[in-house]
């Protein structure tokens, strides 16, 4: 299987390191295992880790754009 060297972060290394279940688990393995899709932000938060505060403010904006009406204008 051919490979590729990309270059990431630190705070991203660690953020892989600790999703790795076991010492046995690439890294590869661990990003098709926890992306293999286009996913939910909700859902990529939750796998990385919680934060209460930012899912509470991204819901809030969520729903005030849910809310907003499309208005139409005479020009």
């Amino acid at each position: 299987m051919p490979t590729r060297t990309i270059s990431i972060s630190e705070e991203a290394y660690q953020t892989l390191k600790s999703l790795k279940e076991s010492g046995r688990m690439s890294f590869s393995e661990v990003i098709v295992k926890y992306y293999p899709r286009r996913r939910a932000l909700s859902e990529v938060l939750e796998a990385i880790s919680p934060k209460e505060d930012l899912a509470a403010s991204i819901e809030s904006a969520s729903e005030e754009m849910r809310s907003r009406k499309a208005r139409t204008a005479e020009i």
